[in-house]
């Protein structure tokens, strides 16, 4: 979807935001319910409790002058923003004062009306995504982070993780990454089952060739099979232990999600440490639906790059939730139902 640059002067226009922990996705469309979608744009990172409020500011007003051709803008009648660390519920909270006040100043600088300005949950709007725009049932949300909401009249009422990197997000892509480097480590040194996580994690860090493993490891060879670059001895793995550490540390924690496609990668190639990695982490994820008590036959609205259409984790949260009488309404962000959620905005203001 482009900008359409043949849209007519004067038609009511609406704005909505999805502003994540990796980037910030802005779609414009015609304010009508049924109205078309015709610009859109990204940026930075969108999360209203970690990104510094200017910089925060400068992501969105580029994302929204990207979406938003300048002579398009006074047309606009309503914007809603659906932010990471965030809630339409609790106004006073510092990630809602953050996202209006960065929202605010950045519609201002770019000529945009700044009324009404709505702010919610990046989960909340992706929860207004769904088909008919639900007003109330679950969300759950699996990338980077990991986090499970009730929504109740379009707000959300209980939450469940989304407690962060260091102390939650469990089954998270960042929790994949990070069993993956322990996996290798573990290969290292003698503690865990081999497995091709080894050489790849290593790889990925840049690590010597001469301290990675191969493909195959020492402890699956047949005997009397000899690897193409010899055994990876002891002193091999105190070498490959000295190098990784350092690459990992060098690093922001977060870092580690992008290891998260090597473990699907590998349980596709039928690693069985790998597999154990991607079930665990759908173990977690079910644990964290099953916390808010849901209903059989309740919808939950899910969305992040783990459970899409061909996520690593969609065949086994999905099989888990059967089993409760739950399934999975995918979508693709939470772009679209901040639109939606603009829609209802202006509807009711007028």
């Amino acid at each position: 979807m482009g900008n359409d640059l043949n849209q007519t002067l004067g038609e009511e226009l609406v704005v909505g935001l999805d502003a994540g922990g990796t980037r910030t996705r802005v779609v414009l469309a015609a304010a009508e319910a049924d109205g078309r979608f015709l610009g859109e744009g990204a940026a930075g990172p969108g999360n209203a409790l970690t990104v510094p409020v200017p910089r925060l500011t400068d992501h969105l007003a580029e994302a929204v002058a990207e979406a938003v051709p300048p002579r398009l803008r006074g047309s606009v009648v309503s914007v809603v923003g659906g932010f990471a660390g965030a809630t339409a519920a609790s106004p006073d909270d510092p990630g809602h004062v953050n996202a209006r006040a960065a929202l605010t100043t950045a519609l201002g600088r770019l000529g945009v009306p700044a009324g009404p300005v709505g702010i919610c949950s990046d989960i909340e709007a992706a929860f207004a995504a769904a088909p008919g725009t639900p007003a109330d049932g679950l969300a759950l949300v699996a990338g980077t982070g990991a986090v499970a909401m009730r929504i109740t009249g379009r707000h959300g009422t209980a939450t469940v993780d989304g407690d962060g990197w260091l102390l939650g997000d469990d089954g998270s892509g960042f929790w994949i990454g990070r069993a993956a480097v322990r996996a290798a480590l573990r290969t290292a040194d003698g503690r865990g089952q081999a497995t091709v996580l080894a050489e790849t994690v290593g790889r990925v860090l840049g690590l010597p060739d001469e301290v990675l493993p191969d493909q195959v490891l020492p402890d699956q060879v047949l005997p009397g099979e000899v690897l193409p670059n010899g055994p990876w001895t002891r002193a091999d793995r105190e070498a490959y232990r000295m190098h990784l550490l350092p690459a990992v540390m060098a690093e922001p924690p977060i870092r580690l999600a992008r290891f998260a496609p090597l473990v699907a990668e590998a349980a596709a190639a039928n690693d069985a440490v790998a597999q154990a990695v991607l079930d665990e982490a759908a173990d977690h994820l079910t644990d964290t639906v099953r916390a808010l008590e849901p209903d059989p036959g309740e919808r939950i609205v899910a969305t992040g790059g783990l459970l899409g259409p061909g996520g690593p984790l969609t065949p086994r949260l999905t099989a888990r939730l059967r089993a409760l009488g739950l399934t999975l309404d995918w979508v693709a962000d939470g772009s679209r139902g901040a639109v939606a959620l603009a829609r209802l905005a202006h509807g009711g203001a007028r």
